[in-house]
């Protein structure tokens, strides 16, 4: 039996509005300027709002795939595809949720368990492009970083699965713990056991966190016998010592913002004026320069 729906109809068997996608993806390009997404505006530019090949850029697809969507001449785009979308285009959850609805597929679901990240939190990490900082879930998994986020943690906003996690990384990678200071890793361990029986208790044995606190369970001793504890409210100090692999020792200041309506988490890194930490900064933004190139 052939599965695969007619063209224009959704797997969920939804219709899908080819001509409204269009439009509304077309209206949308041409209010957002450069600045508004972290591009530079070139001097000779005649375009109002974005390029075609500017929305496919920032959501990760080529510009053919992008441009016949939005004409309309294009395949039934996946869930992944309209999800991308809506996150190159900056969009609030309402217009997140009409694209997948013009598209023919189901809204995801909002809250902690989607990985859409706001407009608001979106435009000031595009600000950010010379400071480290991240947008990281409840849980520590990384949905954008800016290139020096990436240089000084490493690129974690690409992983998959429950290793997406900082703290199920923690106990199953021993690896992830060398950009930490070591005499700070026995805190560390109690402070990310600690966060997941609070996230999971929130939550219910459902969630994410429920079933990361349950593999953990099973594959680290470690985990165990912290989890026996009951440790809760345990916080995380205002300054982080990272050792990074190229320049070493580094105390940063983290400085967090809360979307209250995802529970995502903006985390920038600064360091003392004039310190030798700040110094290490300035030479971070040469090697993530080399990294992206």
């Amino acid at each position: 039996m052939n599965s695969t729906p007619p063209d224009g109809i959704a797997l969920d068997g939804s219709p899908i509005d080819r001509d409204g996608l269009g439009a509304f993806l077309s209206h949308r390009r041409g209010v957002l300027q450069p600045e508004d997404v972290g591009l530079t505006r070139g001097q000779r530019r005649r375009t109002t709002g974005l390029r075609r090949e500017e929305v496919a850029a920032l959501s990760h697809m080529s510009p053919d795939y992008y441009a016949r969507i939005e004409r309309g001449t294009g395949p039934q785009p996946s869930e992944q595809m309209i999800a991308a979308i809506a996150q190159g285009l900056h969009l609030t959850l309402e217009e997140r949720d009409h694209l997948f609805r013009l598209a023919g597929h189901r809204p995801p679901s909002r809250g902690p368990s989607s990985d859409h990240v706001g407009p608001g939190l979106l435009r000031i990490l595009d600000r950010l492009e010379d400071t480290p900082a991240e947008v990281t879930t409840e849980l520590g998994e990384t949905l954008r970083q800016t290139r020096l986020g990436a240089a000084l943690t490493g690129d974690t906003a690409h992983l998959t699965g429950l290793a997406r996690s900082i703290g199920y990384r923690w106990f199953t990678d021993r690896s992830s713990r060398e950009l930490y200071a070591e005499e700070d890793r026995p805190f560390l361990s109690r402070l990310w056991t600690s966060g997941l029986r609070d996230i999971a208790a929130r939550r219910g044995p459902a969630s994410r966190a429920a079933r990361i606190a349950d593999e953990l369970l099973d594959r680290s001793a470690e985990f165990r016998e912290l989890w026996d504890r009951h440790e809760v409210g345990l916080r995380p100090p205002a300054t982080k010592r990272f050792v990074h692999p190229e320049l070493g020792a580094m105390d940063l200041t983290c400085q967090t913002l809360v979307d209250p309506d995802q529970t995502h988490i903006l985390l920038v890194y600064t360091a003392a004026a004039g310190s030798e930490s700040q110094e290490k900064l300035r030479l971070l933004s040469v090697i993530g320069s080399q990294v992206m190139g």
